[in-house]
């Protein structure tokens, strides 16, 4: 056991500020609503600063919240954790032969069947749609913030995201025109390829010549018990600052569209915690470390939404069903990892 989760269980948990964390994501996503309804132009100025569907302002706060982990890879570790196959077996089994299908299968069943009083037909295979491309499009960048305040390997972590990556160039367009019916689905290739570059290889050259120069003048004691402790809260404060942000961007749509929001969040609830669930207990039976299990799980639990919200845009139109829907798996994936963050943290005991 490390010392900084020694002392999480000697304080009783987390930190003043992580304990309450639920209160400041719904404060922070009161905050972003109203802010778009009263100051309008704040988000509209935002947005301008957009290329290839992903929002640099938020690029750049994500940035920030994967720094610190990117901080602690020991360069070393890398090939080690290539050496590790079980949990890359797990985070590649579950994104890719499971998650798309239950995903088809749960929201269609709730899109179609119990919700059909409520939705009308061409709108439920729209919102079907934007969940399908949810489900085959697993988490690049947030998925570091989320191993972060979890304590997992940040080695093994950045080799389960590079692999996801390399998996999706391949594996995104065929599951897409198989569930979806549709045979002219195109890559954009320029959010993918932006992405990876704003949210791993930039973070990750910065967290490694960081490391490389701070150790070489100030040695690892510093680095490891002064300078990484700076960045304690940034993560966090990174994260709230992220949710003002999009909810400031989407608090139209939220406004417009309460209950066909409500409607479509439960399928993609249930498929969050259901993916969690297989990936996590899997870890579990096959004795993996936390440090392991916790990313592994969270990797096929997030989307990769801003791919999703891009190839729904430009399938279906800005205006559509499938786009909305892309949209609503923005709104409630940090809610709603955060609340898996909370459960792996709690039941790390389970892996002693």
């Amino acid at each position: 056991m490390d010392m900084r989760q020694e002392k999480r269980q000697q304080s009783g948990g987390l930190d003043f500020f992580s304990k309450y964390l639920t209160i400041w994501v719904a404060l922070c996503i009161i905050a972003g609503v109203a802010i778009g309804q009263l100051a309008p132009s704040i988000p509209e100025t935002l947005s301008k600063f957009e290329y290839a569907q992903v929002s640099i302002p938020v690029a750049v706060l994500i940035w920030l919240m994967i720094y610190p982990m990117m901080l602690k890879i020991d360069f070393s570790s890398i090939v080690e954790a290539a050496k590790k196959p079980k949990g890359l077996t797990i985070t590649c089994i579950t994104n890719w032969l499971i998650k798309p299908f239950t995903m088809y299968l749960i929201s269609a069943f709730f899109l179609k069947i119990v919700f059909k009083s409520f939705i009308p037909v061409d709108l439920a295979t729209d919102y079907l749609a934007g969940a399908v491309l949810l489900g085959a499009a697993p988490c690049t960048a947030m998925v570091f913030v989320w191993s972060h305040l979890t304590d997992g390997d940040p080695a093994y972590t950045l080799v389960q995201v590079a692999v996801n990556d390399l998996i999706l160039l391949f594996a995104f367009t065929p599951i897409v025109a198989f569930l979806l019916g549709v045979s002219d689905v195109v890559v954009p290739y320029d959010t993918l390829f932006l992405s990876v570059v704003l949210f791993v290889v930039i973070p990750l050259a910065g967290g490694y010549l960081s490391r490389k120069y701070i150790i070489k003048n100030k040695g690892i004691q510093y680095f490891e018990n002064v300078f990484i402790k700076k960045f304690n809260n940034i993560t966090i404060i990174g994260l709230l600052l992220t949710l003002i942000i999009i909810f400031s961007f989407q608090g139209e749509v939220i406004l417009e569209n309460p209950i066909h929001i409500g409607l479509i969040a439960v399928p993609l609830i249930i498929q969050t915690f259901l993916i969690f669930s297989i990936a996590y207990v899997w870890a579990k039976l096959w004795k993996l470390p936390h440090n392991i299990a916790a990313p592994a799980s969270m990797i096929g639990a997030s989307n990769f939404f801003e791919l999703a919200v891009a190839v729904a845009i430009s399938l279906f139109g800005l205006q559509s069903g499938a786009a909305l829907a892309t949209v609503v798996g923005v709104l409630v994936e940090v809610p709603l990892m955060l609340t898996l963050v909370k459960i792996a943290n709690n039941t790390r005991h389970w892996f002693n």
